[in-house]
């Protein structure tokens, strides 16, 4: 029986070695040295060195002379350890609700009244770090207002951080919001002299 057992032990032994250990750890330090900075999380570090995000994860952003992300129902939102959506669906009258009273609350502050969708809905993470190119152009006047600048020198930073879909067809134009956010603060500092 011994005889029997033992092929099975040593290749279960075998397999754990090289499968469990061995590959990951090939696979980690070839993405280490291949890509270093997706490897660690595509983490952005203020001029002082210190983490301040992620460019894969959304995070707040409630003043008024930043882009602000889409909304969020990961736990009390943005929490990467309650990633996920609301569950709601798509006949739910509390959904209807929220979304109805997001896109009158942004019609009023903009003065817009066509919304893009993913200014008033959730991603189903909830830590989406992108936006549409239009819900980016709908705070422009916003975001200049708010930091003493012409609208059009806003767009421009936002056109400029407009990241074209994926080898060209897979997915849509987006905006990556710290990215832009860090460009906003670098290019058009708050309270700088109008032009």
């Amino acid at each position: 029986m011994l005889s029997e057992l033992r092929p099975a032990i040593v290749s279960t032994v075998l397999f754990t070695l090289l499968l469990g250990l061995g590959y990951p750890l090939a696979i980690t330090g070839i993405s280490e040295v291949a890509f270093p900075y997706q490897a660690d999380g595509s983490l952005v570090r203020g001029a002082d060195g210190h983490v301040i995000g992620s460019a894969l994860l959304a995070q707040p952003f409630a003043k008024d002379e930043y882009l602000h992300p889409r909304p969020s129902a990961a736990g009390a939102g943005y929490d990467p350890t309650s990633s996920g959506g609301s569950n709601y669906g798509p006949l739910s009258s509390d959904l209807a609700k929220r979304v109805a009273g997001d896109a009158d609350a942004l019609r009023k502050s903009t003065g817009h009244q066509e919304i893009p969708d993913d200014a008033i809905t959730t991603s189903a993470s909830g830590l989406d770090p992108d936006i549409s190119p239009a819900y980016a152009d709908l705070q422009a006047d916003r975001i200049a207002k708010a930091r003493g600048v012409a609208a059009d020198a806003v767009r421009k930073v936002v056109s400029d951080h407009v990241e074209a879909p994926f080898l060209g067809f897979i997915g849509q134009p987006h905006v990556n919001v710290l990215m832009t956010n860090r460009a906003l603060d670098a290019g058009l500092p708050k309270g700088q002299p109008k032009a």
